[in-house]
This record gives structure tokens, C-alpha cells and sequence, in this order.
């Protein structure tokens, strides 16, 4: 909770869905590295990645930290709604079809609804197997701020879902997963990422093969390596006696995020099939029988 109580004008917007005036608020012009936190429950809300100038008064956002925001239609039926999904406070309105920016998506937020905390996030980018599946096991994860579907280790220019399917560009499909180290270390991503694929096999996950479903982990600075390097040295040792793990360790370079239909994927589609047969057991599996780690890590 905010150590600060909600003043009346807070109250009137958070609280009885009232609005600010327009390029009043402090944040509609603010556009420094960190998260924008609800003010009355501290949940964090949106990544300043996602802020963008729309000018029409209000903070915009094109996307929001997933399980953060939940919607509602409003009693005319014409607008939705956005606020908190923790403790319920109204944020704002969210607008599709604006084409203000690649997503096609503006929340438009109250600067009172939220509060703003300046974060040095972190990067850390895996590959194991379908990227629908890697993304749902990292989302829900305390620390975890956001999770992009993409593709990642190719040797062509760019990327597209056709092209890395194909096996055209050397692309694997990966997650990038942006983190606050203060809630959750490197070495407990690698744990996770471990925990979540098998690291032997090679070119494989389960029933999807191919080069776009290596084990990989990309790691963009020196720490990064040599944390990944002693992780899976400790698994050869300890977990995988008889069998070698295949996990490519290899420098970060370009990532092209996946098109917009692949991502929130199983947020978005729980009853496709995919998402039936093969990671709705293993996110029940997690929730109910995984280890200790994950269940101590789980939203």
C-alpha cells in the first residue's frame, strides 16, 4: 500500500471514477526509465517502454504489465474501462483503433491513479521450445515486468513467424523478459528457465523440432555469461549425470519481436489447442507439483 493516504481530488478519481482535467497531471508530459505503480495499492501498472506522447492530455500507454490492468465496459456501453486488477481503482479508458502506434492501442490514464517509481530494469533473453510456452511460465513470476515473444541468434537481417518456421533465417524463438533484479536475481531466472524445458534435447521441446526450438540462452553482458556458464555446469553435475545439456550460451544481438497475434498468446487463448495439450498441463503441473523455487515465486 502507499505509506501516503489518497487526498480528496485522488479519492474522487480512484475511487468514484471521477476525471482529471486534461494536461494537468504530472505524468502526461514524464517519460523517465522506471514503472508507474497504482497509487492506491502500489500494484505495478505499466513499464515507461510502453508510455508514449499522444498529446491529447492524459498519460498514454500501447501496452500494460500482464495481469495489472483489468477492463470493464462503462454503464453507457460506449467506452471500457481500465483499472486496477489488484485493488480495483479506476485508471482510465482504453481506445483500439487509433493507429498511434504499431500496437494500435492507447490507455489513456490519470496521472492521480498511479505513481511513478524510477527502476533500472534488467534484460534477459532464453529460448526452449514454443515461445507461447515460455512466455506463460515467466509472466506470472514476482519481479517479472514484462515478457516479449520473438525471435532471437539468426544470421539474417530480420526475422518473421514464416521465415524462422522455415528454418530460412537460423532464428530461435525466444522470450525477452524484462526484470526488476531487486525482486528476482539472474541466477533465479536461470533456475526458472531450467526448471521449465528440458535442456538435453537437442533442437526439440516435446513434439516441437526444429532449429527454432533449441535451448539457448542470449546473455547481454559478462555477468550474465558467467552466471549461465556455472548454472549449467552445477546442472551437468547435479541433475544430468548421463546426459549433456545442449543449451547454446551465446552473446545477445538482435531481437525482433514476434507479430502482434503471437503475443499474451496464452493469456489470450486458453482453450486453443495448443494451449490445451500442451501448456495448460504444464502451468497446472507448475502451480501444483513444481518446485519450491517457482511456487515461492508465483504471483
Amino acid at each position: 500500500m502507499s505509506n501516503q493516504p489518497l487526498t480528496d481530488f485522488e479519492k474522487h478519481v480512484i475511487l468514484n471514477k471521477g476525471t482529471e482535467p486534461p494536461f494537468s497531471g504530472q505524468y502526461h508530459d514524464h517519460f523517465e526509465q522506471g514503472v508507474y505503480c497504482c497509487r492506491a495499492c502500489d500494484a505495478p501498472l505499466y513499464l515507461s517502454e510502453d508510455k508514449f506522447q499522444s498529446h491529447c492530455g492524459w498519460p498514454s500507454f500501447d501496452d500494460e504489465i500482464p495481469f495489472a490492468v483489468a477492463r470493464e465496459v462503462d454503464a453507457d456501453g460506449r467506452r471500457t474501462e481500465i483499472l486496477c486488477h489488484n485493488c480495483g481503482g479506476h485508471l482510465g479508458h482504453v481506445f483500439n483503433g487509433e493507429r498511434l502506434t504499431p500496437k494500435n492501442t492507447r490507455h489513456c490514464v490519470n496521472s492521480v491513479s498511479m505513481q511513478f517509481k524510477p527502476v533500472k530494469t534488467q534484460l534477459a533473453t532464453f529460448a526452449g521450445g514454443c515461445f507461447w510456452c515460455l512466455e506463460a511460465f515467466f509472466q506470472p513470476i514476482k519481479g517479472v515486468l514484462k515478457v516479449t515473444s520473438g525471435y532471437c541468434g539468426g544470421n539474417a537481417e530480420t526475422a518473421n513467424y514464416q521465415q524462422v518456421c522455415c528454418g530460412q533465417t537460423q532464428h530461435a524463438e525466444a522470450v525477452q523478459i524484462i526484470y526488476d533484479d531487486n525482486l528476482i536475481s539472474y541466477q533465479t531466472l536461470l533456475e526458472l528457465f531450467f526448471g521449465c524445458h528440458d535442456p538435453t534435447t537437442l533442437n526439440r521441446q516435446g513434439n516441437d523440432t526444429g532449429p527454432q526450438y533449441r535451448s539457448a540462452i542470449f546473455y547481454h553482458n559478462d555477468k550474465q555469461k558467467q552466471l549461465a556458464a556455472e548454472a549449467m555446469a552445477n546442472l551437468e553435475t547435479l541433475e544430468y549425470e548421463a546426459e549433456t545439456i545442449v543449451t547454446e550460451l551465446v552473446e545477445a544481438k538482435a531481437f525482433y519481436q514476434a507479430e502482434p497475434e503471437h503475443h499474451n498468446y496464452y493469456m489470450q487463448h486458453p482453450y486453443q489447442g495448443y494451449c490445451q495439450v500442451v501448456i495448460s498441463p504444464k502451468m497446472h503441473k507448475l502451480k501444483q507439483n513444481y518446485s519450491k523455487l517457482v511456487k515461492e515465486h508465483l504471483l
